[in-house]
């Protein structure tokens, strides 16, 4: 699939006045502008999912997510354009929301799952009556993880290092992105093998297993993972609304509050305490997701 070759996402530089008083310089590459539907990292997530989809003959491609998912929705939108049929396996009860009426505007079949039946996702033999159900489809873990996930962010990397010349930079020294499950943390520190220390701003408290998933996939060597979820998954607070606001006037950038608002936020808090060196460069990934905006704006 020709197709699944992407146009690199522009790396720009990331001016903001914390990062300045600290001695960083940074970067921000802008996977939200990869694809207007199949955004960011969800992009990269499923690309090997998709390869080997098509390489099976799957009829057709099924996953998991809430009703703001944007690996659904890019999920969705990967299916109508390259002809495979979709179904999302939804938490919770039938809810209207946004994203929830793309999918349905894009053909993927939905089944709500309750909040019980979804808690039951990473249970033996979850799969086995949606494969009976879906006979030969192509399933694809929540989020877009597991190892063909992460292989697909590995070529984050490729993108950021053909572009660092624009900057004026010969090298870099670290990453620092939002992580939800850890895959993409984890491709980017496959890619990187120990050259440069990623940095993983979690999303989701420490519970939610993506220590575990990172070292499952990655080992346990090249990152960092720091606290930034602010509360639980999926919450947002008035001062993190206020700090997105604030840097997308001074940067105009968009930024989403769940992942990559987040993720700079927590970056502030670790360049003000001084976990960087004066003159450390600095890769912050944005990781797209903006269609989840519409869940709270």
């Amino acid at each position: 699939m020709h197709a699944l070759e992407l146009p690199p996402a522009p790396l720009q530089p990331l001016s903001l006045h914390w990062l300045q008083h600290g001695g960083v310089e940074a970067a921000i590459l802008r996977l939200d502008l990869i694809d207007p539907l199949i955004s960011g990292n969800k992009w990269f997530k499923l690309r090997h999912h998709l390869l080997q989809a098509g390489n099976s003959k799957a009829p057709g491609l099924i996953s998991l997510g809430g009703n703001h998912s944007n690996h659904l929705h890019a999920l969705a939108a990967a299916g109508k354009r390259f002809g495979f049929a979709t179904a999302g396996l939804l938490r919770g009860h039938a809810q209207d929301t946004p994203t929830v009426r793309d999918l349905q505007a894009l053909g993927m079949e939905l089944h709500w799952l309750g909040y019980g039946g979804y808690r039951a996702r990473n249970e033996p033999g979850f799969w086995e009556p949606w494969q009976a159900h879906y006979p030969g489809w192509h399933c694809i873990p929540e989020g877009g993880g597991g190892l063909a996930g992460a292989q697909g962010c590995a070529l984050i990397l490729q993108q950021a290092r053909s572009q660092i010349a624009t900057l004026g930079w010969s090298d870099y020294d670290s990453w620092w992105l939002a992580a939800g499950t850890g895959t993409t943390l984890a491709g980017l520190v496959m890619a990187e093998a120990g050259a440069h220390t990623v940095h993983g701003a979690l999303a989701v408290p420490r519970d939610h297993g993506v220590a575990e998933t990172v070292a499952a996939l990655a080992g346990g060597q090249g990152y960092q993972l720091h606290d930034a979820c602010r509360g639980g998954f999926g919450t947002f607070d008035d001062e993190l609304l206020a700090f997105v606001a604030h840097c997308e006037q001074h940067t105009g950038v968009p930024l989403e509050a769940l992942y990559t608002g987040k993720a700079l936020m927590a970056l502030r808090e670790q360049v003000e305490a001084g976990l960087f060196a004066p003159g450390t460069r600095l890769i912050f990934v944005h990781t797209g997701g903006l269609q989840g905006r519409r869940g709270y704006l």
